[in-house]
């Protein structure tokens, strides 16, 4: 690769540059490490410093994308989507840098120092969180918490205590003016019965809350008895058992559960294969045998047959029979990266039934969220149709038809 001097670098343009620090990452991460660790040592801090200045280009860039909305363009229902889905950025990712991207233009001193390499992006991020637009609007307030943070960063405080000085700056602004927000006990207070819930990364909740003692003395008559020890060998703990009584009355009892596990028969029999959750999750072929021994076996066809799964042009909706199956196949919406649930989306007729080209039948029919459902429907052209061997459909986002690249509605394999 030739070098670049200080002139060459001054005269290209951005997307010249941005070609090069793709091809030199695209290089280095290929390069096995030095055997000296003091070596790497050095070099690693080198390396960070420039990932520092990439990731100031990408806020400037990240804050154009967002102000323009050119993310809806092409298919994301934000900016916030789009980091997550092409870049493949969690959630907490991509959060913080569209805060960052969103705050330049307020933090004056924080984007020129953070461009010169003088201030590195956790300290930056840690700033830009602190002041964004939903916790302090003044512009004067936003200034001092500017000023105050980045002295504090210069005394050397690492950006996890930077971060609990910008919560209390928040809290002083907000009892200055009036507007704090109680904790969420004190703010529901004890008037009404109410429940938090907040969902792990396996899948399931924890949740926690409130019962006026009306609703208090339904839980004593329902639940506490069922949370009783079954017997002497009843190992379960009284949170154990609580949890089970309370499931067991939710659901129904297991003939009415609606909870539906996809699982192979060869799993069902003894093989290793996972089962999953209508959502995706997965479950151990060992609990899947357990919940079927329990619940029975109702089998989803995927053809005509007893359940009614076609539909003809005559129905417009699907029925239940079909979303749940459609929901056994598509964990998410169909659009190939989009993170909404299948138990949330709309069903969607592939070719639309508005144009009589789709009939309400099983093998015509899709999973789509709402946001996509109607871009499919209004931009015909960016959606690629795609279809597996196993019938699901797979949407693909196409350019924006302004850039020359758009196509129509195709399908293709797997």
């Amino acid at each position: 690769m030739s070098s670049m001097t200080a002139s060459d670098m001054a005269g290209a343009s951005t997307a010249e540059l941005v070609d090069v620090a793709a091809r030199i990452a695209a290089e280095l991460a290929q390069r096995t490490p030095p055997e000296s660790a003091a070596a790497c040592l050095e070099l690693t801090k080198a390396l960070a410093a420039a990932t520092d200045h990439h990731e100031a280009a990408i806020a400037g860039m990240v804050g154009v994308i967002d102000r323009a909305g050119e993310a809806k363009r092409w298919g994301y229902p934000s900016t916030r989507s789009w980091l997550r889905s092409v870049l493949g950025m969690r959630d907490a990712r991509a959060s913080e840098r569209l805060t960052l991207a969103r705050q330049r233009d307020r933090l004056p001193q924080v984007t020129k120092r953070f461009a010169g390499g003088d201030l590195s992006f956790g300290y930056a991020a840690t700033v830009a969180d602190a002041v964004q637009t939903a916790r302090i609007t003044d512009p004067g307030d936003v200034e001092a918490a500017e000023r105050i943070l980045l002295e504090l960063a210069d005394q050397g405080f690492a950006p996890g205590k930077l971060a609990a000085f910008g919560r209390r700056i928040r809290e002083l602004v907000a009892e200055r003016d009036g507007t704090a927000i109680p904790d969420e006990d004190v703010r529901r207070g004890h008037e009404d019965s109410w429940t938090s819930v907040a969902r792990s990364l396996d899948g399931g909740v924890f949740f926690r809350g409130y019962l006026t003692p009306e609703h208090a003395a339904v839980w004593d008559t329902t639940v506490t008895p069922l949370a009783k020890p079954a017997g002497p060998g009843d190992t379960r703990d009284t949170a154990h058992r609580t949890a089970d009584a309370l499931i067991g009355i939710l659901s129904g009892g297991h003939a009415q559960a609606k909870v539906t596990v996809v699982v192979d028969l060869d799993t069902l029999t003894g093989g290793a294969a996972p089962a999953r959750l209508a959502n995706g999750t997965p479950l151990p072929p060992e609990q899947a045998r357990r919940i079927a021994l329990s619940a029975g076996v109702s089998p989803l066809l995927l053809g005509k047959g007893t359940t009614p799964l076609y539909l003809g042009h005559r129905v417009r909706f699907a029925s239940p029979a079909q979303r749940q199956v459609l929901e056994t196949l598509y964990p998410t919406c169909a659009v190939r990266e989009c993170e909404i649930p299948g138990t949330a989306c709309e069903v969607d007729h592939v070719d639309g039934w508005a144009l009589g080209r789709s009939p309400t039948d099983i093998d015509r029919l899709a999973l789509c969220c709402g946001f996509h459902n109607r871009f499919k429907a209004t931009h015909p052209n960016q959606i690629h149709i795609g279809q597996h061997s196993d019938g699901r459909y797979v949407y693909r986002l196409l350019p924006p038809d302004d850039l020359g690249r758009g196509h129509p509605i195709q399908r293709e394999g797997p």
